[in-house]
């Protein structure tokens, strides 16, 4: 896989409940975790006494997080709609080279910030409270005949 430009990683908002999905503003930072919890069966008949865990089980859960300048208050607007409302709406993530990630996310931090002589900011974190469904990137175009 070739190097990939870290602004090409996209946190998607929801901006009216129909699937319109609109990029956060100011996006300058982005980060996706994926993350699974194991099952361990390990027990006295363990070979060695090394851990055994029980394969296909466990939570899987996913935490997304960014961070940037406050260029756009529509999408501002709509997280805070939604963290105030304690909804789990349907959120894309765009990574470059993987694909599209689209499912449940509930906004668990938003936080917006400014100093008298800078830009004002924000910092928003997701949590996935769903399945999430990875669509994976179209092939590269074949040469040309």
């Amino acid at each position: 896989m070739a190097a990939q430009k870290g602004k090409d990683l996209l946190i998607k908002i929801d901006m009216d409940g129909t699937g319109s999905y609109t990029t956060f503003a100011g996006l300058r930072a982005s980060r996706i975790s994926f993350n699974s919890e194991t099952v361990d069966i390990t027990n006295i008949a363990s070979a060695g006494g090394w851990r055994e865990l029980l394969p296909a089980t466990g939570i899987r859960s996913a935490s997304v997080s960014g961070s940037g300048v406050f260029l756009d208050e529509n999408t501002v607007e709509r997280a805070q709609t939604y963290f105030f409302n304690a909804d789990i709406p349907t959120f894309e993530i765009i990574v470059p080279a993987l694909g599209v990630f689209r499912g449940a996310f509930q906004i668990t931090s938003l936080e917006l910030a400014g100093n008298y002589d800078g830009e004002a900011t924000y910092e928003i974190t997701l949590t996935s409270g769903g399945e999430i469904i990875a669509t994976p990137p179209p092939p590269p175009p074949g040469p040309s005949l």
